[in-house]
């Protein structure tokens, strides 16, 4: 279920922008739609979530709340994403149920991929792959971590940090089941457009041969 592009909303908009620009970034093809917004009062960020939920109901798309399973089941969003710092996988499956949709940040760190997988994420996250003006100071793995976690973990593996439509193919044919963008996406004159490009990227993804598979192991 997570795969292609997974968007990510940027802070720094008023709601109706917000919303406006996920509804055309769903039109042209995420898959995913992360709310993802630090400091907004609990009033407001349940509004923009709600009407995020319905944006993700009438297209198909997945809708994930970035760091509160609460607000996530308040609003019937299909899961929620945790970061280091957010509450345990644990104690969000008790929040959201059984059939949430859980990912885990693992930034550059397969071991984490690993244990996370194993204690029921959904989905593992990695990065900043490249330089980030959302978090510029975050850890940068190489490339090959999403090879190896490909080759250990069973859940989707996602890429993040600095993604543009111009560099997202080096990690789709690496194995990246989803690539998180925000700023490349929705700083982009036609948003629509541009995620429509991403979607054209896993669209055209060469299938990986079992002789390619096989060397990389």
């Amino acid at each position: 279920m997570i795969e292609g592009l997974y968007a990510i909303t940027p802070e720094r908009c008023d709601s109706a922008t917000l919303i406006a620009n996920a509804r055309a970034a769903l039109r042209g093809g995420a898959r995913v739609l992360q709310y993802r917004r630090k400091g907004m009062s609990p009033t407001d960020a349940h509004a923009e979530a709600s009407a995020l939920a319905e944006e993700c109901r009438s297209t198909g798309a997945i809708l994930i709340i970035n760091d509160d399973p609460r607000l996530a089941t308040d609003v019937s969003a299909a899961g929620v994403h945790l970061g280091r710092n957010d509450c345990s996988l644990d104690e969000a499956r008790r929040i959201l149920g059984r059939n949430a949709l859980i990912g885990v940040s693992c930034y550059d760190r397969l071991d984490l991929a690993i244990h996370a997988a194993e204690a029921g994420a959904d989905y593992v996250a990695f990065g900043s792959f490249f330089p980030s003006t959302v978090k510029p100071h975050a850890v940068r793995p190489d490339v090959g971590l999403i090879r190896r976690a490909k080759r250990v973990v069973s859940v989707p593996v996602v890429a993040i940090g600095g993604i543009t439509v111009d560099n997202a193919a080096t990690l789709i044919e690496a194995g990246a089941d989803a690539v998180a963008v925000i700023t490349d996406l929705f700083d982009a004159p036609d948003v629509a457009a541009r995620a429509s490009a991403f979607r054209r990227l896993f669209e055209n993804r060469a299938p990986r041969s079992m002789e390619n598979a096989t060397k990389e192991i």
